[in-house]
């Protein structure tokens, strides 16, 4: 017996013939997932045989492939054309009687179980779709808050001839897909109340670096199609796989998107919608669309469909606004970092110019694109695209994909990382900056760009066409090294793309870029908001929306930045720095002013152990202290080791460890280590002394070098002089190695000498040093010639 209506829960994985890809997966969920608290809306399908008979009913399948047979998809004009006649025949055609009594017979089983009328997500689901090599997500129609029978039979017909949209025919064109070989199944899903609740998109992995040890979020308010759509920027969270498996605190980072609208349900009286977008009060743009129990439940549920699925995975979720519970609503294979051949291959892009930035937002990929300028409002105007060019526009759909894979990089004005263009861009190799804001407005057609994703989280599109380089670097067949290799990290967004080179484990992990960018206040001002200008007051609510108060907000993206370069490089040691800012840093943070001194000169002033030791620093002191306290003991991060910097005296040695300790940080407990900055003449001449209160050094060469020298690098008079191969310099490193060397404790450098020498590296490894910690963009090429040294001392 023929059939043409399924319950999803009748279907799995293995039925993607019968009701694609989606329709499966959601079936395989329900089957399977449920014993794990995942939540699918029910539903019922229709199959692909239905689809099939339709067109052999109206005699349209073979007309359908004729018309179809010499189309040029890239032809944008023929394209259009096409489809449009096709969707009309395809509309234009009844639904067998057969096919509508069954479907109004799973209808009426759902009014009995949710009430009458019950509102459903009408979605298409092909034969084609969601596999593992191609996602064809969002290429055909979706409806939403369709009730009553006769509305839905009006859906499932526009879905069915929504197989032919241009998208649909362009993509399946270029991945390889036989448009007859394709079929076409209708999903009728319970609909869920995000309208008045929020939802987005779940990866089980980090889209832009391939990082499989996170979850990546995104949502925002109503439904989700705002998410998908890149039609709003939207909160962003990351979530550690490891620390939600022990169940510690999970979430490494959280990110407020603006949320400007929302979609929601329409009322009875808007005949002929079924939902609209309204904008969302600023209240509304200051918070979280979830919580962080929320946050984590998701992430668990991502993971228990990850694991069930074996691979990487793309995952639309919902939270219902009436019964407060969490759902999923899609799972498809993830299709451009799983798909990547396993790191044998590294291609980096560095730029080698500057110019003026004309607009910045979201990086996407980290590649760099140059080309003219193309700022197109309307889709229907796309054919203005030449190849090479820079699609600039507000946001892009489905069906601009014809003439996405012509432009060189593209920028929109809205937009997430998980947002279409986001997709699109990955999927074709080419970077994109997305949430721009006002890009279409900042740039202008014919302008030439370069649009750069090279240098962090945030893109910027430069004027004019700046020179770059493409290295690429086959990383599996490394040799080996006689010393361990670390990395210098500050930017926590560039850590999981870090973690991929080659390395050790990160000798110097930087909190001032995790000051100074992300929090951006200084941190008296916050311990003393009450007391602060009205002013000042109002700049620093801004900064801190989303979090509970000044002194949270401060811990908090502390605790982000530190636990998202240690989750990044785990299980390797992570030292982490404690703040070095001097003066004249400090004083340009947000309320810096009120509380950083006037000093002759900061380098040698109130900086380093001093600082955290004097009175009116110690509160401040101890917040640090409670973000990596918490790092380690509530997330499990124990690769953290600890550093102090600009230690003058034994006294504030001792000082520092007590201190340390006082504030939950005791030298020894749970396996931390305290190391020291071995970067003052003092540090190497009394190197025995010191290292009675620490694990080991880290020598800091660049200020060791001008302290020994009496020379400050930044004076154009005497900056040739700066040379860390100076005779006075090795004499000085000498001895802070051989004191290390003969208690049998640590001895690293975390200055910029060795990335900038070879043979300066290379004498370094010959007196035996433990590890050098080095920039990214050096550690493949030091470690080449550390070998190639190797090699030919041996023959």
């Amino acid at each position: 017996m023929k059939k043409r209506v399924v319950g999803l829960e009748e279907v799995g994985n293995a039925d993607v013939a019968i009701v694609g890809g989606k329709n499966a997966s959601l079936g395989e969920m329900i089957n399977h997932l449920s014993v794990a608290g995942v939540k699918v809306p029910g539903g019922f399908a229709t199959t692909a045989e239905a689809y099939r008979e339709f067109l052999a009913d109206n005699n349209l399948d073979t007309k359908i492939n004729q018309r179809l047979q010499d189309l040029d998809a890239d032809d944008v004009n023929a394209l259009a054309s096409t489809g449009n006649e096709i969707r009309y025949w395809l509309t234009d055609a009844p639904l067998g009687e057969r096919l509508q009594k069954e479907i109004a017979q799973s209808y009426r089983q759902m009014e009995q179980q949710f009430g009458s009328n019950v509102a459903v997500a009408v979605r298409s689901s092909a034969t084609a779709e969601d596999l593992p090599e191609a996602s064809f997500a969002g290429l055909q129609e979706t409806c939403l808050n369709i009730s009553g029978i006769g509305n839905v039979l009006d859906a499932v017909h526009r879905v069915f001839a929504s197989l032919f949209s241009n998208r649909a025919i362009a993509y399946r064109v270029h991945q390889g897909f036989d448009h007859a070989a394709v079929a076409l199944s209708a999903g009728i899903q319970r609909m869920i109340r995000s309208d008045i609740g929020s939802a987005g998109v779940i990866f089980t992995l980090d889209t832009e670096s391939g990082f499989s040890d996170t979850v990546f979020i995104t949502g925002a308010w109503g439904l989700g199609e705002t998410v998908v759509q890149g039609a709003v920027n939207p909160d962003e969270f990351f979530v550690y796989k490891p620390a939600l498996a022990a169940g510690q605190e999970a979430i490494l980072s959280r990110s407020l998107g603006e949320k400007a609208i929302k979609m929601i349900f329409t009322g009875a009286s808007e005949q002929g919608k079924s939902v609209r977008t309204i904008e969302v009060d600023e209240s509304g743009r200051q918070r979280f669309c979830i919580t962080d129990e929320q946050v984590e439940a998701l992430a668990r549920h991502a993971v228990s469909i990850e694991q069930h699925y074996g691979r990487p995975m793309d995952i639309e979720w919902a939270l219902d606004g009436v019964d407060g519970e969490l759902y999923i609503v899609q799972a498809r294979p993830e299709t451009v970092r799983s798909r990547e051949q396993g790191g044998a291959v590294i291609i980096r892009y560095r730029l080698q110019q500057k110019g003026p930035v004309l607009i910045t937002g979201r990086a996407i990929g980290r590649r760099i694109g140059r080309g003219i300028a193309r700022v197109i409002h309307d889709p229907s105007k796309m054919e203005a695209i030449q190849a090479g060019d820079v699609l600039v526009t507000d946001m892009t759909d489905p069906d601009w994909e014809p003439i996405m894979k012509r432009a060189s990089a593209i920028v929109t004005n809205r937009g997430g990382r998980t947002c279409h263009a986001a997709i699109i861009a990955r999927e074709l190799d080419i970077p994109a900056i997305v949430g721009c804001g006002n890009a279409t407005d900042s740039i202008r057609s014919g302008q030439e760009l370069t649009v750069c994703c090279a240098e962090g989280d945030t893109g910027c599109v430069y004027e004019g066409k700046l020179a770059f380089e493409v290295e690429r670097h086959e990383v599996d067949s490394l040799p080996d090294v006689p010393v361990k290799l670390m990395m210098n990290v500050g930017n926590p967004t560039r850590a999981f793309d870090f973690s991929r080179l080659p390395n050790q484990g990160v000798g110097l992990a930087r909190l001032e870029f995790i000051i100074n960018a992300m929090i951006g206040v200084h941190p008296q001002a916050l311990l003393n908001y009450s007391r602060l200008p009205e002013d000042l007051q109002r700049q620093i609510v801004e900064k801190i929306a989303g979090y509970d108060g000044p002194v949270e907000f401060y811990i908090r993206k502390l605790k982000e930045g530190i636990a998202t370069i240690a989750a990044a490089f785990s299980p390797q040691p992570v030292i982490v720095r404690l703040s070095d800012f001097k003066s004249n840093e400090y004083i340009n943070l947000l309320g810096g002013e009120l509380y950083e001194p006037d000093e002759e000169n900061p380098m040698i002033g109130y900086r380093g152990t001093a600082r955290y030791l004097s009175p009116q620093f110690k509160e401040s002191f101890a917040m640090e202290c409670r973000a990596l306290k918490s790092v380690r003991n509530d997330m499990g991060l124990l690769n953290i080791q600890i550093m102090v910097p600009f230690v003058r005296t034994l006294g504030e040695a001792s000082g520092i460890i007590e201190l340390l300790a006082e504030n939950g940080l005791r030298r020894g407990e749970n396996g931390l280590k305290i190391l020291m900055m071995c970067e003052l003449p003092s540090n190497a001449i009394m190197a025995e002394e010191f290292l009675q209160y620490f694990d080991g050094f880290s020598i800091g060469s660049n200020d060791l070098t001008q302290l020994t020298l009496g020379l400050d690098r930044d004076s154009g008079l005497v900056a040739h002089l700066f040379d860390e191969r100076d005779p006075a310099i090795y004499k000085m490193l000498l001895m802070a190695i051989k004191a290390c060397q003969k208690h049998d404790k640590y001895i690293g450098i975390c200055g910029q000498g060795p990335s900038d020498y070879p043979d300066f590296a290379a004498w370094l490894v010959e007196q035996g040093i433990s590890s050098l910690s080095l920039s990214p963009d050096t550690i493949i090429e030091t470690w080449l010639d550390i070998a190639e040294r190797q090699r030919k001392a041996q023959s």
